[in-house]
């Protein structure tokens, strides 16, 4: 028996492509002449279409979010720990939509996409984008399906920013709205760190600028350094002595030794930055980084988040977790105390867990709890 086939897993996917010749004008004023997206589901779409589900992914995720492509594969799709019969969004009930975001290097039209202006890659020369590009995408692809308003919109971290650029921009299109780990603006630490990150992949030689594709090469090295700095900032420091410690994968600190010393903290950061630098596209990495930077969900409401939230409909959940220091509880507690001071339903939990941001993609079980409790309420409502 294969995991495809467990009781509480969706099984076996295949993605799906929605074709927009329509295309779309983005924030930055740039139109689209027509895009593409890539998407998966799960669960059955009801009659009336009003158990839909949008998952909304993180920076470098993807469409496939629950799942396995095929019976061959290790590991099912990256939230496949809250998706599926029986767990948290439970597709017994819910019809699950998740898709890869606009600019994304996973089937969506992005920097490795064709220019129809030019019959050239994209490239560094794709338009900038913000949350708020996505969520329009997201909607015409609903529209596409078939599905008026959202049962809920749900994501974690950059997923949770677009969630609440959801409820403002559509309001009359989510019944909820759920925000896991996630803040109505980066800190001045966060865009640092995305800098870092951008700085390592454009100062890498094979970077050409972008064009690296054109001289048949990848800024490699570049990228693994940027998914390296990206993902201990999403580990906690207990996390990673509880994992690490000061382990050693080989040599020894025996005085006169000529051995040297590697820690498994070490060997680990560099097997997730070589398996990145295979698996996504540096200049995707450059565009989502900075989509991220740019996000604030209150600049045109006078630096206001409760004026933001003014006209938000939706009932919202809002999740964080304690050890999370990239995107810490107090961001949370601030989104909260913006929408009860904008008179809104909302929900709250702080969890206690000891792995940082990526919590929110782990199966802890107060968390679970919570989550497919307010779940059910969607359900019922």
């Amino acid at each position: 028996m294969v995991a495809a086939d467990a009781a509480d897993s969706v099984g076996l996917v295949t993605p799906q492509r929605a074709e927009f010749p329509e295309g779309l004008t983005l924030a930055c004023g740039r139109r689209l002449t027509g895009f593409e997206l890539v998407y998966e589901t799960y669960g059955e779409l009801n009659a009336d279409a009003s158990n839909a589900v949008l998952v909304c992914h993180a920076l470098s995720g993807h469409h496939h979010a629950a799942g396995y492509h095929s019976e061959d594969d290790r590991k099912p799709g990256w939230w496949d720990t809250c998706i599926g019969p029986g767990k948290a969004i439970d597709t017994r009930h819910f019809f699950v939509v998740s898709l890869n975001n606009l600019g994304g290097c996973h089937g969506s039209t992005g920097p490795l996409s064709i220019d129809p202006d030019t019959g050239a890659e994209y490239g560094p020369d794709f338009p900038p984008l913000r949350a708020r590009d996505w969520v329009h995408s997201q909607a015409m692809l609903a529209d596409r399906l078939g599905i008026e308003c959202w049962a809920a919109v749900i994501g974690g971290s950059l997923g949770g920013m677009q969630a609440m650029r959801w409820a403002l921009e559509y309001p009359d299109r989510v019944r909820h709205c759920v925000v896991i780990a996630a803040a109505t603006k980066l800190s001045a630490q966060n865009i640092a760190f995305n800098e870092i990150a951008r700085q390592a992949i454009t100062s890498d030689p094979a970077f050409h600028g972008g064009r690296y594709r054109q001289q048949d090469t990848v800024p490699r090295d570049g990228l693994a350094i940027a998914r390296m700095v990206g993902h201990i900032t999403y580990l906690s420091d207990d996390a990673m002595a509880d994992r690490f410690g000061r382990d050693l994968r080989s040599g020894n600190f025996e005085l006169g030794s000529d051995e040297g010393v590697e820690f498994q903290v070490q060997s680990y950061l560099r097997h997730q930055g070589s398996t990145f630098s295979e698996s996504f596209d540096a200049n995707t990495y450059i565009l989502m980084t900075r989509a991220l930077d740019y996000f604030d969900l209150a600049r045109e409401y006078g630096d206001d988040p409760a004026r933001a939230f003014a006209e938000a409909k939706a009932s919202f959940l809002v999740l964080s977790f304690s050890t999370d220091w990239r995107f810490s509880p107090a961001r949370s507690r601030e989104i909260v105390d913006a929408l009860l001071a904008a008179g809104k339903s909302v929900s709250y939990a702080e969890i206690e867990a000891d792995q940082g941001h990526d919590a929110f993609l782990l199966p802890i079980p107060r968390y679970l709890d919570v989550f497919g409790a307010y779940m059910q309420r969607v359900r019922n409502t």
